[in-house]
């Protein structure tokens, strides 16, 4: 897959804002066709060219991921971005919230990419990126469940790339750190279940003061999307590819 071929297609998951927003805008400046897929989709979001198609997708849909693929046509390259969030410390976390969050987080890009997976390896040609976090290079407080399920899908992708790879058919990670505008810094309070027990409310105000420090560095969705590029285009890109000044010194300890 050349880099800069004009006929390469790629189809981005959670394309509604931060990095998968970013990321369709990358892809179509470097002149591929793009894919971007929304639960709710919004083409004023991005910009008006033959290249795009705007897409609704739910990845915890079976129906809804055989709808997306079969109007998109053949890609070349699946970006699973789409993801959720859930700040709490594990004692207050509502089990069904737990479920949800691995629903989307794990299982829905195991199913977008066994979806996919037919058509690369018939073709011999392909790549999955999956866009996890730095959080599993370095654990955080209040992030228990969201954590374990990044980490979940950095142990699916690097299995995958194994059995991919005789078939020609490459699997990488992107690892984001702590964005100012997507992470849990500025909307934590938003973000952190109500029910919290009174014995962690000094422990989350002091990890709410920490994030907000605006001297620690920070990923931005530019980041990203440069590293999504280099996962895909790049046959020599390194499994895991960090995203952001901090995740890169995460990486490096």
């Amino acid at each position: 897959m050349s880099p800069t071929s004009p006929v390469s297609t790629v189809l981005i998951t959670g394309c509604s804002s931060g990095f998968g927003l970013e990321t369709a805008r990358f892809f179509l400046d470097k002149g591929w066709r793009v894919v971007a897929t929304m639960r709710s989709p919004r083409e004023d979001l991005l910009p008006r060219s033959e290249a795009l198609r705007v897409l609704p997708l739910d990845v915890t849909d079976a129906e809804s991921i055989r709808q997306c693929l079969g109007d998109a046509g053949p890609i070349d390259a699946l970006v699973n971005n789409a993801g959720v969030g859930l700040l709490a410390p594990l004692e207050a976390v509502d089990m069904a919230n737990a479920r949800a969050l691995y629903e989307t987080n794990v299982l829905g890009t195991i199913a977008m990419t066994q979806a996919v997976l037919p058509q690369f390896r018939e073709r011999r040609a392909g790549v999955v990126v999956n866009v996890t976090s730095s959080v599993t290079l370095k654990s955080l407080p209040l992030l228990s469940v969201y954590t374990g399920s990044k980490a979940a899908v950095n142990a699916f992708t690097e299995s995958l790339a194994l059995e991919l790879a005789p078939f020609d058919v490459r699997a990488r990670l992107v690892l984001p750190g702590r964005s100012p505008s997507t992470s849990f810094g500025d909307n934590a309070r938003k973000l952190m279940s109500p029910d919290v027990p009174e014995a962690y409310v000094a422990f989350r105000d002091q990890v709410f003061a920490a994030v907000r420090d605006a001297s620690t560095p920070v990923t931005y969705a530019q980041d990203v999307a440069e590293a999504v590029w280099r996962a895909v285009t790049d046959p020599q890109a390194p499994m895991r590819i960090p995203a952001g000044a901090d995740a890169v010194a995460l990486a490096s300890v």
